[in-house]
């Protein structure tokens, strides 16, 4: 069997091409289950230390529909072309930062004992009374010049 030399060159090139796809695998699989601990590197501990709890209820509410969007955002990356770079690339660091934001949030609510405002009973006003019948028995009066 004669192997041309440029047949090398290209078996070359695709085991290069299949060896830095792989590096980048590994690199990016590292960034998926980042830790806790890893987490708050991305945010400020003491930015809630001064907020009072009504405060902290809408900032975790405010995080917590943040982080969902940025979860739908990254798994609907995942199903496109080239979708986990996409996803990590574009979004992941945002996440990351987000719940970190939302552990040091979530500390100073447990740290405050802070409680859930129980939701707001909404009272239904009652539809307006319809206008009274005038007493004539009669519709109103018209002008008698004016033309119909």
């Amino acid at each position: 069997m004669i192997v041309s030399s440029a047949s090398l060159r290209v078996l070359s090139r695709a085991l290069a091409g299949v060896a830095a796809l792989l590096a980048c695998g590994v690199m990016l699989s590292g960034c998926a289950d980042m830790s806790d601990g890893m987490t708050s590197a991305f945010a400020d501990p003491s930015k809630y230390n001064l907020y009072n709890c009504k405060q902290l209820e809408a900032e975790r509410k405010g995080q917590s529909i943040k982080m969902a969007e940025l979860q739908g955002l990254m798994n609907k990356a995942q199903s496109g072309f080239a979708g986990p770079v996409v996803a990590e690339v574009a979004y992941r660091n945002d996440y990351i930062a987000l719940r970190g934001q939302k552990k040091n949030a979530d500390e100073a609510w447990v740290l405050n004992k802070c409680r859930e405002t129980p939701p707001s009973k909404t009272v239904e006003t009652p539809a307006p009374a319809p206008a009274p019948a005038t007493t004539s028995g009669h519709g109103p009066t018209r002008s008698g010049s004016a033309v119909y």
